[in-house]
């Protein structure tokens, strides 16, 4: 086991541009969010940059205590993965319900995808 105070060099700079990668998702994904004009352009940068982000963490997490234990600490994908499966489900729940009341609402949106099919020509 490696003491903190002797982490090579290059873990600390890789771990470190990790993390400031990961701040700058963060970054990109916020101006995303203020800059676009409506619900549906708002949702993409915030969802694609708190993913992309949350890997950073998660690789420099686990480049940084492999080091600390001079073996594989993998268990820290555990967290991106989640996100990576989480995010899109909610994001899309998120799409169906301003469509469903926007719809409610008599705003002009795309008209609603019936699973029912129709035999207009039987």
């Amino acid at each position: 086991m490696i003491n903190v105070s002797e982490l090579p060099l290059w873990v600390e700079i890789l771990v470190a541009i990790l993390l400031l990668l990961s701040s700058l998702f963060a970054l990109i994904g916020a101006i995303g969010l203020l800059r676009m004009k409506d619900f549906f352009q708002r949702m993409h940068p915030p969802a694609l940059a708190s993913t992309l982000g949350a890997w950073c963490v998660a690789l420099a997490s686990i480049i940084y205590f492999s080091t600390l234990k001079s073996g594989p600490v993998l268990h820290g994908w555990l967290i991106p993965i989640l996100l990576a499966i989480t995010v899109p489900v909610t994001t899309l729940l998120l799409a169906r319900t301003s469509l469903f009341r926007k719809r409610m609402a008599g705003e002009n949106v795309p008209a609603e995808v019936s699973s029912r099919r129709t035999d207009s020509g039987s």
